[in-house]
């Protein structure tokens, strides 16, 4: 260790911990590193240690550093990049090191931009789409052909994703143009190292991969909040009955930081704690959706302790180290261990002092899910997604930005691509299939022009088809596809950020909603934007369609056992534990082996109750595959409802065998018939066209609307169903719709489940574990708040009935 660190940690009286010093052995011997180790454990100081290092005056002396990119740092959210560079200036500037450490994303500067490629820092911090951007320059081999290190933090978060496909992919190019570029990967959630390992290593080769294991932190203190006078809510999300109590404790803390799970709850949260701010503390809002102005604004206010509290989604939620932050709240159910520990760790960001958080449930399940995260917490034990292959459009997208940065050929290139573990798969017919698609668009659409971008060349070698094909490639590059937004600014041009289109379609001047934590009044609605002034009260709030937050499989699990662990009740409130009571009494409990069917009448109609605990997305699908096999068996389906924990079916007469209904072949023949002929495959098929470059959603000075890039890519799809329907992008779209979409592999779980654990229970009422579901009908689509008279006038009579004995 450096002389130069070893005194900067003396003068602070910290030490240089195990895990640090460590991550620095390992790259000294030229390997790659994992680091696992707990929230405040000083994993981002770990990764930077050696570039540290490799700046003080000892080591220079040794071996000089070039003046170009001696280390990249990869982060799944611009905050965290932004964070980082500003915690990291720090010790630098105190040590007294030669470092120039920029960032570089969708909100930097072009000007900044086109500088950092001829004169880079030393150290850039990035995001992935960033990084893909870089390398499709023609002047990438020269900006990284010194790199040394790059740092890939929180890497669990995108690493199974699409964006993490984007990353390999990148990752992959990087090691052809910087084969001695070490990499270390940094998280304190990852569930399976091995598997980080073997992604993170070139060619999946987890024997070049140190796993540093860090020491351990002190353990949180987490807590579940509870009513002081009402019961546990039977239904519902929002939890507003806590809002009083939560704002007691702000009063009681310097810094709290509520996070919701989705940017709908932020802001209806945020509005109703400044209804009851009596004492006016200043209290701020942070999403994705919000302009890069707002959220800077609200970050520096962060980090100058200007806040007392701050309520924000996902976009906080990783790496952000705000230290004077002492208590973290969870609004709703955390759906996952390893996603809670991330949150809880965002409170006192130091390994030596517990966190404090206290999770906040907006009905009963939501209690259940809560405690048995709680107990995943305590217990050490993480979640998270599995990898899964990478996905086509991805792939013709970096063959694109190869492209744009020089001629390839393409076994070069392959042999590039399969060294990256997400697309290893990839043979030489696909590769093929891919680069005809980029070529040309596939034989469907090979005639019109516009679809030629790349062409070989009777050399063997693939170039642009057109100069300015590279500049609408860097227009349109992206993976994270978000409905189509619309801009919302002031007369005077201020922006306050983004609502979805299908939201401000249903706008009228005049009209009033409440965005950016502030009243406002529509003026005007043009193409791409909503003109807006203050305005008196409102009740609307955008909502947005992104992917709900899913149940892991690991917290189902937990939740199921908590239901059957009948001496564990007596830790819960007395009202969930008389709901379990009777529950159990008048009918059974889907705990472990056991997958319930629950069938009654109530108001006419007949209900049958699924116990499936496989998440919203795949109940909801399945709800879908049920009621075409129920209309088949002419059951008379009329709706049904699904969250997290189960499915409700309603119909004209009684299911009386619910295994049928449940049978294996039911993803053979009614799923394949349900997406093709159903909006999934189109959406799915809109999406991987943009990513893949297909359609475009950019032009030079101009963006199209949503509807402009739905008939773009309802029109092509249509074309290719009938002429080519085995198609590339045919076939990415599949693949989308059956894993992300409509999470069939869950699916498949519980028909497999249900051959050997099916019990059905016939009832002549609903019962008390159906109530929550059934306060949902009807109410899917209705905006938080806006029915909670009718919602609890329904809970009541619904828990009179489920829970009276007679």
């Amino acid at each position: 260790m450096p002389e130069q660190i070893n005194a900067w940690f003396e003068r602070r009286d910290w030490r240089i911990r195990d895990h640090q010093a460590a991550m620095l052995a390992a790259d000294d011997r030229g390997e790659h590193a994992l680091l696992t180790a707990d929230t405040g454990a000083g994993k981002t100081l770990a990764g930077f240690l050696p570039t540290l290092a490799a700046f003080s005056i000892e080591r220079l002396a040794l071996q000089p550093q070039s003046d170009g990119l001696h280390t990249l740092y990869i982060s799944p959210l611009k905050a965290l990049a932004t964070d980082v560079g500003r915690n990291l200036l720090t010790p630098v500037e105190e040590m007294g090191l030669p470092l120039r450490i920029e960032t570089r994303s969708g909100d930097t500067p072009s000007n900044r931009k086109q500088r950092q490629r001829f004169k880079p820092p030393h150290v850039l911090l990035t995001t992935p789409e960033s990084l893909s951007l870089l390398i499709s320059y023609p002047d990438a081999a020269n900006l990284f052909s010194g790199l040394q290190r790059i740092v890939i933090d929180e890497i669990h978060a995108f690493a199974t994703d699409k964006r993490g496909d984007l990353l390999a992919l990148a990752l992959s190019r990087l090691h052809a143009l910087a084969p001695q570029a070490r990499r270390a990967g940094l998280s304190a959630t990852v569930a399976e190292p091995d598997e980080y390992r073997a992604w993170l290593a070139p060619w999946g080769d987890i024997d070049r991969v140190a796993h540093v294991v860090g020491e351990a932190g002190a353990a949180p203190l987490v807590s579940i909040l509870l009513p002081e006078e009402e019961r546990v809510p039977w239904g519902g999300h929002a939890a507003t009955w806590a809002v009083p109590q939560i704002y007691r404790e702000i009063g009681r803390n310097r810094t709290t930081l509520v996070f919701t799970n989705t940017r709908f709850l932020a802001e209806y949260i945020f509005q109703r704690l400044w209804e009851v701010n009596e004492d006016t503390l200043p209290i701020g809002i942070h999403h994705g959706s919000l302009s890069v102005e707002a959220r800077r604004k609200v970050e520096g206010a962060m980090v100058r302790g200007e806040l007392r509290a701050l309520v924000a989604t996902a976009s906080l939620d990783l790496g952000v180290d705000w230290g004077d932050i002492d208590c973290v709240i969870q609004m709703g159910a955390p759906k996952g261990s390893s996603r809670l520990l991330q949150r809880i760790g965002r409170a006192n960001h130091r390994l030596d002092q517990p966190s404090r958080a206290i999770l906040v449930p907006g009905n009963r399940f939501e209690f259940l899910e809560a405690q048995a995260a709680l107990d995943a917490v305590e217990a050490g034990e993480r979640d998270g997604e599995s990898f899964r292959p990478g996905g086509l459009d991805v792939l013709a997208q970096h063959a694109m930005a190869c492209a744009c940065a020089a001629p390839f050929q393409e076994d070069a290139l392959l042999h590039e691509v399969q060294s990256c573990l997400a697309y290893s798969w990839v043979d030489a017919a696909t590769w093929q299939r891919v680069l005809a698609f980029v070529g040309n668009g596939g034989y469907a659409l090979r005639a019109y022009d516009r679809f030629q971008r790349i062409v070989r060349e009777e050399d063997g070698w693939w170039r642009l088809a057109r100069p300015q094909d590279a500049a609408k490639h860097r227009l349109n590059a992206g993976i994270i596809i978000d409905g189509e937004m619309l801009n919302v600014r002031f007369r005077n041009g201020r922006s306050l950020g983004k609502v979805e289109e299908r939201f401000a379609a249903s706008l009228s001047t005049g009209d009033t909603f409440q965005f950016a934590g502030l009243d406002l009044e529509v003026e005007q609605v043009k193409e791409v934007e909503i003109t807006v002034r203050a305005a008196k009260r409102s009740a609307m709030i955008p909502s947005y369609g992104g992917a709900r937050l899913g149940l892991t499989t690991h917290l189902a699990d937990r939740v199921r056992a908590l239901l059957t662990d009948r001496p564990g009740w007596a830790r819960f409130p007395d009202d969930v534990r008389e709901w379990l009571e009777v529950q159990d009494w008048r009918s059974q409990l889907p705990g472990p082996g056991t997958l319930l069917v629950e069938s009654f009448p109530h108001a006419k109609r007949e209900y049958s109750v699924f116990y499936t605990f496989e998440g919203w997305n795949a109940n909801q699908s399945l709800g879908m595959l049920i009621t075409r096999r129920m209309e088949d068996q002419q059951l008379s389906p009329l709706g049904f409802v699904a969250n997290d924990y189960a499915l409700a079916v309603w119909s004209l007469k009684p299911v009386t065998e619910p295994a049928k209904l449940l049978a294996p072949d039911i993803l053979a023949h009614e799923f394949v018939d349900w997406v093709q002929n159903s909006h999934l495959l189109r959406r799915a098929f809109r999406e991987v066209a943009v990513i893949s470059g297909l359609v475009e959603r950019q032009q030079p000075g101009k963006a199209k609307t949503g509807k402009q890039v739905t008939f773009s890519t309802d029109l092509i799809f249509d074309v290719l169903r009938k002429y080519e329907p085995d198609h590339l992008l045919i076939e990415a779209a599949w693949a989308d719709a059956r894993s992300r979409m409509t999470d069939v592999g869950r699916i498949a779980r519980l028909l497999d489940r249900a051959r050997e654990q099916l019990v059905h229970v016939a009832l002549e009422r609903v019962s008390p574990l159906a109530v929550p579901v059934m306060v949902s009908i009807g109410r899917e689509r209705t905006p938080v708040g806006t029915a909670d008279d009718d919602l609890l006038v329904e809970a009541h009579s619904l828990a009179a009935a489920a829970m009276d004995p007679d």
